[in-house]
């Protein structure tokens, strides 16, 4: 068989291939993705408390009732414990240090934290699961 033969049969076979190759989808960033970051998730109403006062009010077998609520961090109580409120009263709250994600909060800083209602004999507190920035 001639180099020119050899030529003819592979040239169509190099251009198909080219072609299917050119359609596959490429992994990793590419610059078109920066501009396509949508936050992710639902955002809407939620099961659970959403006030300190309705925290507050909650009866003796809410321990471990979900909360999301929204307000300042008004001082530090050491360690882990704080002072939460909303406008509607003052909780204390507990957020592990691996829960701040890197956030800096001062009492000015408007917050939101999801977690769970601590309920004991003589105390209520909120052990936070997550907190952001409000928005």
């Amino acid at each position: 068989m001639s180099i020119k033969r050899i030529s003819l049969f592979l040239l169509p076979a190099a251009l198909l291939s080219t072609s299917a190759l050119a359609e596959m989808p490429t992994q990793g960033f590419t610059p078109s993705m920066a501009v396509q970051t949508q936050q992710q998730g639902f955002t809407g109403p939620s099961y659970g408390l959403n006030t300190v006062k309705a925290v507050l009010d909650a009866g003796m077998f809410s321990d471990d009732t979900p909360v999301a609520l929204t307000g300042n961090i008004t001082r530090s109580l050491g360690g882990e414990h704080y002072t939460f409120t909303d406008g509607t009263g003052s909780v204390t709250i507990e957020i592990d240090h691996d829960k701040w994600f890197g956030i800096q909060v001062t009492p000015e800083t408007k917050i939101t934290i999801s977690g769970e209602i601590d309920k004991e004999f003589n105390h209520t507190a909120i052990d936070v699961d997550y907190i952001r920035l409000a928005s």
